[in-house]
């Protein structure tokens, strides 16, 4: 199942509340930045298991390094394909 979020707020409640198996964010989200996002899943006790897939459009090799600190499992650069997410995700829950 696949569940939408529309922000971070939103996306920790839903998080918190759903315990997804993966969580997939964006660098560039509302209200705080997607590596905002993966420190505040890390820290909290119900969510900091949760792998997290960063899909970003930042493709430097620090932008790479920072979101790997701040917690996240995988790191996409768009543009990728379909198969490159099921197989990051496929990586991560099996």
């Amino acid at each position: 199942m696949v569940i939408k979020a529309y922000d971070a707020k939103d996306g920790m409640s839903k998080a918190i509340n759903h315990q997804p198996d993966a969580i997939i964010t964006d660098v560039v989200i509302p209200e705080i930045s997607g590596f905002e996002f993966c420190r505040q899943l890390k820290k909290n006790p119900v969510t900091q298991k949760v792998p997290i897939i960063i899909c970003s459009s930042k493709n430097q090799p620090i932008d790479r390094i920072w979101g790997m600190r701040q917690g996240a499992n995988v790191y996409l650069t768009k543009p990728f394909t379909k198969q490159q997410l099921i197989s990051a995700l496929k990586s991560l829950v099996e």
